[in-house]
């Protein structure tokens, strides 16, 4: 319903006029003078609360200098303000009384004064009625709306606003904390496009500020939290609506970032859509606080309450962090596989495997090898003149060998910081970058400015380190065990049921290295020190080691201190990180790839596929059925005909028009799916990874704001607004929360 005057012989009403209309105050004794001067004495048993919520007085019943107008659309009463302008007989008789004693030139001007406001109220009165009839003289003034479509409309504006918001990443607070705030100054970027879209012409959001009580906001903290979370909610059950469907999906932990001064993973949920294409979608950030249980009870709350998803049909876990915060979320990891044995830990097809192997070490040398990869990757894609300049370097120092420099170009041109083979790269690179990084910084020619020959400077002295040196050559020479064997992970999926074939060799290489460590370190050590030496970088132990161990008679040898310091912690944690990884149910799982009719047809159909897959019986439509339907479905394909194209991926198995027919097979190889391990099916099933990239590279830390992370994130899927209204009146039915209370 549209707001009426309470005040008796007073019809107006916000629908037709324009004046602003106050709600009756909370103050109960203030309330009772309302009451009392309106003459309303069916009112008088009213609590003050109910009348607040229910009626108002018009601004006609105040003096002009108790209303202070300070927005086009925002008029505000004095917080001691009582109206005393009424044109009732009652109030003018109760008035008399009580100046029975005034003087006469006092009633004359009470009187001209009343006069003077009949005149006003008349001239009013005409002007709303013909502003609501038309030329021809027909009574045309806009329908009544009640006040649950109003409500619903001014919400839907609000939401829309959120929404356009959050997929142009434009925060809600357009200041920094330390900005100074003033009387002028807009706090709040929300605040202002709401009162920019009442001043385009939003009709609901107008009528909504016009009849709205003292102190309003236009839309208060704890309202738009309210929506945020409303918001939230309803992205999640349109991203996740296919997870629903098909049950399984796979969880994803993304490195940490900083949100409101405390640390987050990002969220990723993997699962096979309903036209069975892989998909990686962003689901939300989870605070990294605690211990290993109190981050695990979070992160199931996360999954099964906000997520709307059940974890006992999770079949693979990945995390992509570094250095501590690795160790603690392969704790959570652990924890999550011992209450749900088939959520298997799996590499993530995001990463390359040598990549997440040396950044789960925590080894201070490895630390200082992966942050400075990151500055130099940071360092190279600031401008193409840096990347030019790398070039030149590298032509000076190959100048002999064009074919390795091409090679190199080439490499240093596609992201070669997180490639398979980063660190074979880096250490043929090595002379070529701190030969740039010095010409960068001595900056002879005044070509750079200076933060960019800063950041030469502490790039090369991180590469003229012969802790780096060393370090780099170890990661080398021990990933180099496991580089075939992580990429053909990453590639077709009868390269990953091979390459899990091939896991064996790799681990029995390594404990070869293990058993033998003196010899291999040796021959490690002997690389070390010819690279420094090409370098001018003397050989010797870290500065750190001595400032941490109390002074000593005996001197440690360069030698020594890396065998124990590097090379054996290094070749230790990949043996183990490796068993870790693939674990007993994760083999089994990669061996059931058997089932893609290519690789049966590569292994001649000679495949056993009842043993691995037994692990995912109780996934199957039929278990009983299952080695009957297995049978022919080797059948069909062994004797299909020459002519006949073997799918040789597992997405490729599912788009066939037949698969229906074999429901077992079908399911099972959708669970597999799941798993981290396979590369997502398309480009549109990654832009996730690539929007929180693009998130965090853009938006200043005090401006970050995990809801609307999500929105920009997942800007590509459908916002239903009136879904958004519908969702909001149900988790919130009694709230006015756009009021500031008394």
């Amino acid at each position: 319903m549209p707001n009426f005057c309470a005040a008796l012989n007073c019809s107006r009403n916000s629908t037709h006029s324009v004046l602003a209309f106050f709600r009756f105050p909370r103050d109960p004794e203030r309330c009772k003078k309302w009451v009392e001067n309106c003459s309303r004495s069916d009112l008088k048993d009213k609590t003050p609360d109910h009348l607040n919520k229910y009626h108002r007085l018009c601004a006609r019943h105040f003096e002009p200098n108790l209303i202070t107008k300070t927005s086009p659309f925002r008029t505000v009463l004095k917080d001691t303000a009582v109206p005393t302008i009424f044109d009732n007989p009652s109030f003018k008789r109760s008035n008399n009384e009580t100046e029975n004693k005034d003087a006469p030139e006092a009633k004359k001007s009470k009187s001209d004064s009343q006069s003077e406001e009949t005149k006003d109220n008349s001239e009013t009165t005409t002007k709303e009625i013909s502003a609501s009839k038309n030329g021809d003289g027909v009574d045309s003034s806009p329908q009544v709306i009640d006040e649950e479509t109003l409500n619903k409309e001014y919400l839907k504006s609000l939401f829309d606003v959120v929404v356009m918001m959050g997929t142009q990443n434009i925060p809600l607070h357009g200041h920094s904390d330390k900005e100074p705030r003033s009387k002028s100054f807009t706090p709040s970027n929300f605040q202002a496009l709401l009162e920019y879209r009442i001043n385009a012409g939003d009709e609901f959001l107008r009528k909504k500020f016009e009849g709205s009580p003292v102190n309003l906001e236009y839309c208060s903290s704890t309202q738009l939290q309210q929506m945020l979370e409303v918001m939230e909610k309803c992205i999640r059950e349109e991203l996740l609506a296919d997870v629903k469907v098909g049950h399984f999906f796979s969880l994803v932990v993304d490195n940490l970032v900083e949100i409101g001064r405390e640390s987050h993973l990002p969220l990723f949920v993997r699962f096979v859509d309903k036209t069975n294409s892989l998909r990686e979608e962003f689901v939300g950030f989870l605070l990294f606080e605690g211990d290993v249980e109190a981050i695990t009870e979070r992160l199931v709350a996360e999954v099964t309450e906000k997520c709307g998803l059940d974890m006992q049909y999770c079949r693979g876990q990945a995390y992509l962090c570094s250095g501590v915060s690795a160790t603690k979320v392969k704790a959570v990891v652990a924890r999550i596989a011992e209450l749900h044995p088939l959520a298997v830990l799996t590499p993530c097809s995001n990463c390359s495997l040598n990549i997440c192997l040396a950044n789960t070490m925590t080894f201070t040398g490895v630390h200082l090898v992966m942050s400075t990869l990151k500055k130099l990757d940071a360092f190279f894609s600031k401008s193409p003149l840096l990347q030019n300049q790398l070039e030149s370097a590298i032509s000076i120092y190959y100048q002999g060998n064009e074919e390795k420099a091409n090679v190199l170009k080439e490499a240093c041109s596609l992201k070669w910081t997180e490639q398979h083979d980063t660190f074979e790269v880096a250490v043929d690179l090595l002379e070529s970058l701190l030969l740039c990084m010095d010409s960068v910084h001595d900056n002879e020619d005044h070509k750079w400015n200076d933060e960019v020959a800063h950041n030469a400077f502490i790039i090369s002295e991180a590469l003229a380190d012969f802790e780096f040196v060393m370090t780099l050559v170890v990661l080398k020479n021990a990933l180099s065990f496991s580089r075939a064997f992580g990429k053909n992970l990453q590639g077709q999926t009868n390269e990953v049921f091979f390459a899990s074939n091939s896991l064996t060799a790799v681990l029995h290489s390594l404990n070869e290295v293990y058993d033998n460590i003196e010899v291999y370190h040796e021959f490690w050590f002997e690389e070390a020190v010819n690279l420094a030496a090409a370098l001018e970088i003397p050989v010797k132990v870290p500065r750190l080691y001595f400032r941490k161990r109390p002074t000593s008679g005996e001197e440690i040898q360069p030698e020594i201190y890396y065998k124990e310091q590097v090379t054996l912690p290094v070749v230790t944690h990949v043996i183990k990180e490796l068993a870790d990884l693939f674990s007993e149910n994760h083999l089994k799982a990669l061996k059931s790839l058997s089932l893609v009719p290519a690789i049966m047809g590569q292994l001649k159909f000679n495949t056993t596929e009842e043993t691995s897959a037994d692990i995912y019986k109780d996934d199957l439509l039929n278990p009983d059925t299952f080695p009957a339907e297995l049978h022919c479905w080797k059948i069909k394909w062994k004797h299909g005909g020459k002519d006949v194209v073997l799918p040789s991926t597992i997405y490729e198995t599912l788009q066939l028009s037949d698969v229906k027919f074999f429901p077992n097979v079908c399911a099972l190889l959708k669970v597999l799916y799941n798993l981290p391990v396979f590369a997502l099916t398309n480009e549109n099933g990654s832009t996730a990874k690539q929007r929180l990239t693009t998130y965090l590279e853009d938006t200043p830390m005090h401006h970050r704001n995990k809801s609307m992370a999500l929105f920009y994130i997942n800007s590509a899927i459908k916002h239903d607004l009136d879904n958004m209204v519908e969702t909001y009146l149900k988790m919130y039915p009694d709230s006015e929360p756009s009021e500031k209370r008394d």
